[in-house]
């Protein structure tokens, strides 16, 4: 469906950064905007697991080993 386009090293700092975020979203109770910003979380931990990024598709990158 989409074309692989996020390589090792940035498809594991995206889930961990991800897992990070939510992680704090939920162990933190906070209120307010700062608080439910984390859950922007959910965007690096999705594109980190299915090794696709829709901004690197539209401006032409990809972060994955060239294929010889």
């Amino acid at each position: 469906m989409f074309a692989t386009n996020v390589g090792g090293i940035d498809r594991i700092l995206r889930i961990v950064i991800g897992a990070a975020l939510l992680v704090w979203f939920f162990v933190d109770q906070g209120t307010g905007f700062w608080h439910y910003a984390k859950l922007i979380g959910i965007v690096p931990l999705l594109t980190g697991l299915m090794s696709t990024c829709p901004l690197y598709s539209i401006l032409g990158m990809s972060t994955c080993p060239r294929k010889a």
